[in-house]
């Protein structure tokens, strides 16, 4: 395959993917930080998160409120009455719980996390204002067989498939339990926010019901994750549970399979801003459904 190229993008859509024969690689066109500082972010913090697209916060929750996630977490995990429904995704090949998704409706102390003061003031600030759920789940990695998520920029996904128009949301990753080097920690892609991977392959209709078992399309090609990690290096923040991981859509992230014993269990939400609600999928086919990515309230979130 020939090694991408950076290029400006199109004046139709800025970022284009899943169209050429080859991929392509895209200048960032929007900002990273967006707006003045409102309190949220050490002015360090904000450089930081500008030029890596990340941040890590080992212990961000405190002890004592962090047991009520991780009984919640697991009470989800084994609920019967979730079984069978579309939010709850197994594991390929088999049948333990992979992620639960929309978990914010499913359950009122999800929801709460989900509006903490502390998760609002940071992704306020990197956003410029006020902002809506586009995603929620819990993802499950647990001993000896939780299975990898493939590299990927989200935005890519959000963008063809969900109708995000820009790069104006950002994810925040609380641990439930410790990361470890071990049992597949979140890697990151120090600076990889800033340069838009344009991949190669038709999206298939319905793509989401394997993608969230195993993605296969809108995935990097080998030679520009190659050329991303030349430049930025790989990063995998462990920590003790309750740490978190703030995360521009754009940044190129994925995870190993799990074989250590030790599980390892996330809450994921995805924060939007209220000025980059979604229109139709850039893809040209219909949107994905609700659970995945919120096309109704965008109303700005309240802190609980």
């Amino acid at each position: 395959m020939t090694t991408a190229t950076l290029s400006q993008p199109s004046t139709k859509d800025p970022y284009p993917s899943r169209h050429a024969p080859e991929p392509q690689l895209v200048e960032r066109q929007d900002p990273v930080v967006y707006g003045e500082p409102r309190g949220g972010l050490s002015a360090l913090h904000r450089r930081a998160h500008e030029t890596r697209g990340f941040l890590a916060f080992p212990g961000f929750l405190h002890a004592d409120e962090l047991r009520t996630y991780q009984e919640e977490a697991e009470r989800l995990r084994t609920l019967d009455a979730l079984a069978g429904r579309p939010e709850v995704i197994t594991e390929p090949g088999g049948g333990e719980v992979r992620s639960v998704f929309e978990v914010h409706k499913l359950s009122e102390v999800i929801d709460r996390l989900s509006r903490h003061p502390k998760i609002l003031n940071v992704v306020t600030e990197i956003l410029g204002g006020d902002v809506y759920l586009h995603q929620s789940r819990v993802n499950y990695k647990p001993g000896f067989r939780g299975k990898e998520f493939y590299w990927h920029s989200d935005f890519e996904t959000w963008h063809l498939e969900d109708g995000m128009p820009r790069m104006r949301a950002v994810s925040c990753s609380i641990s439930l339990t410790e990361n470890t080097p071990f049992n597949g920690p979140l890697m990151l892609i120090p600076g990889s926010h800033q340069i838009y991977v344009s991949c190669v392959g038709e999206t298939p209709e319905n793509h989401y019901e394997s993608s969230l078992k195993k993605q296969e399309y809108g995935v990097p090609d080998d030679q520009s994750l190659a050329r991303l990690v030349e430049a930025g290096g790989i990063e995998a923040p462990t920590g003790p549970a309750g740490s978190a991981t703030f995360f521009d859509c754009n940044t190129m992230h994925g995870s190993n399979s799990n074989i250590s014993p030790l599980p390892r269990t996330n809450v994921f939400f995805v924060y939007n801003s209220v000025e980059n609600t979604l229109v139709e999928p850039f893809s040209g086919q219909k949107p994905r459904p609700g659970y995945i990515a919120d096309r109704g309230d965008a109303s700005p979130l309240v802190a609980a």
